[in-house]
């Protein structure tokens, strides 16, 4: 007890080689460049659950049923359970280690050994029978052996090794959680952007159907005025002509919205084709949704879950170099082992048949030509990886954010402007319609106003889509409103999936 109370202090509280790990300083501008400067200086305001100022309630259960389902956002929580195991292996490799043994062992002598005199001389049974109390048989005969007992090993940390691998395995725990909410705001990006995509391509087939039936209506009209010689046929054709081009258009469309139903279904990991009856259904119209303030750009460096994972990568290939450093350095372990050993149960758990035996152990590194210094060396190295990847993914963060702002302000404009155009290319059909009822022009023009007033309404619900996503895209530059999902179960989820199936009889 004299020497064990100095050693553990030693174990537990000695030196720590390698470098000790510091936040990386980043340099931040002070706004966004692409911010309105009435926003700039704003405080980054919480975004949870970004996606329910659409108020639709099925975009509201998609997200649920996806950030519980997703196969993706499973894998992350996966890793996260492997990566929490690492961690408790390696918090124990800071502790001793022991073993519990028990052993029966019987020997038989052989009779042609020759054995006889010197087997008698220490007492030994009879020829072919059980040994005596001296513990040694003739030949023929045969001894069994009883032990129990436990075996103990610890290996000093006198120079942090385990504590560095300790501090490693946490961070990479750390890591793995917020690559895990990584996977959720991308998760919900993609299946709120796929659902817009959806109800665009309905909004688009709404628009041409009724498009359809408008011509097909002004088709029969035509077609009875052609046979009683009030409209040449030949405008009856051009008529034919462009509702034929119309009912083309619908196809494509509906093909267009069915390819992003089936993404949503892989998202909520279901067979592409199980949310097409559910998706069908046209929704309420969407509204555009409130301009997010961007908030100050140093807000992102805690809000990205992405940076987030790589500060926490940096932080373990800092404390891998530790762990590689304590190898170039002497290792001190100490070993005992305690026996009881008797050749009867009924002794075996007296004074006398203890065996012991302690033994403590040093290991110098002499000679490795180089091996421990290049597996420093190629830790260092990964460290400035990690260090570069988190720059990088900082900058890529902000250049996120500045594009998403550029294009929500160009697209803003572009809408309204193609809403004005909508307007004006309405008025110009109805007074078209009004020079045609009066013999003022042929159907030609008529045509031609009817199809620029499909095109502006075309792209209007394009661009009214395309901000929506636009908004998404901001959002998921801002990191999401990460903090109003779920926590993602690193439980074993999956271990039903590794029993075997029991056999049928």
């Amino acid at each position: 007890m004299r020497i064990a109370a100095p050693l553990l202090a030693l174990a537990l509280g000695g030196c720590m080689v390698g470098p000790n790990y510091r936040p990386p300083e980043t340099v931040t501008p002070a706004h966004y460049g692409e911010a309105v400067p009435d926003q700039a200086t704003l405080p980054g305001g919480r975004i949870d659950g970004w996606w329910r100022v659409y108020q639709d309630p099925e975009l509201d259960r998609l997200v649920d049923d996806a950030l519980a389902s997703n196969l993706d956002v499973k894998t992350a929580a996966a890793r996260i359970a492997a990566a929490r195991a690492q961690e408790r292996i390696a918090r124990a490799a800071l502790l001793p280690s022991a073993n519990a043994d028990g052993q029966v062992q019987s020997q038989r002598f052989s009779k042609n050994a020759g054995l006889s005199s010197l087997a008698s001389a220490f007492g030994g049974g009879a020829s072919g029978g059980q040994a005596g109390g001296g513990g040694i048989a003739l030949p023929g005969g045969f001894i069994t052996t009883y032990s129990a007992g436990f075996d103990a090993s610890w290996e000093l940390d006198i120079f942090g090794g385990a504590r560095r691998g300790i501090q490693s395995a946490r961070a990479r725990t750390e890591a793995a959680v917020w690559n895990g909410r990584d996977a959720q705001v991308s998760l919900v990006a993609e299946l709120v952007d796929d659902y817009f995509q959806v109800r665009l391509a309905q909004a688009r087939e709404a628009l041409t159907r009724a498009e359809v039936d408008r011509q097909a209506r002004n088709l029969g009209i035509a077609e009875k005025s052609t046979m009683v010689g009030l409209v040449p046929e030949g405008d009856t054709i051009r008529q034919r002509a462009q509702l034929a081009v119309a009912q083309a258009s619908i196809e494509p469309i509906v093909a267009e919205g069915k390819s992003e139903m089936h993404a949503i279904a892989v998202l909520l990991a279901r067979t592409p084709d199980s949310l097409i009856l559910e998706l069908s259904r046209p929704g309420a119209a969407l509204p555009t949704p409130p301009m997010v303030p961007p908030g100050l750009p140093s807000d992102l460096l805690r809000r990205r879950p992405d940076i987030r994972a790589a500060e926490r990568n940096l932080a373990a290939a800092t404390a891998d170099i530790g762990v590689a450093t304590a190898d170039l350095y002497p290792r001190i372990s100490l070993t005992g082992v305690a026996d009881l050993i008797s050749t009867s149960l009924a002794t075996l758990f007296s004074g006398d048949s203890i065996q012991a035996m302690g033994a403590a152990k040093a290991t110098f590194p002499i000679l490795d030509f180089g091996h421990r210094r290049g597996v420093v060396a190629q830790r260092k190295a990964a460290a400035d990886e990690a260090y570069f990847d988190y720059q990088q993914t900082v900058l890529e963060a902000f250049k996120d954010v500045e594009d998403a702002l550029v294009r929500i302000r160009a697209e803003r404009q572009r809408n309204a402007q193609l809403r004005g155009g909508v307007a004006d290319a309405e008025r110009g059909l109805a007074a078209v319609n009004a020079r045609y009822r009066t013999g003022l022009v042929d159907l030609t023009a008529v045509l031609d106003a009817q199809q620029s007033v499909l095109q502006d309404r075309d792209q209007l619900a394009q661009s009214d889509a395309q901000l929506r996503r636009d908004l998404v895209s901001l959002y998921k530059a801002l990191g999401g409103g990460w903090e109003g999902m779920p926590a993602i179960n690193d439980d074993a989820s999956a271990a039903a999936a590794y029993e075997l199936p029991r056999q049928k009889k």
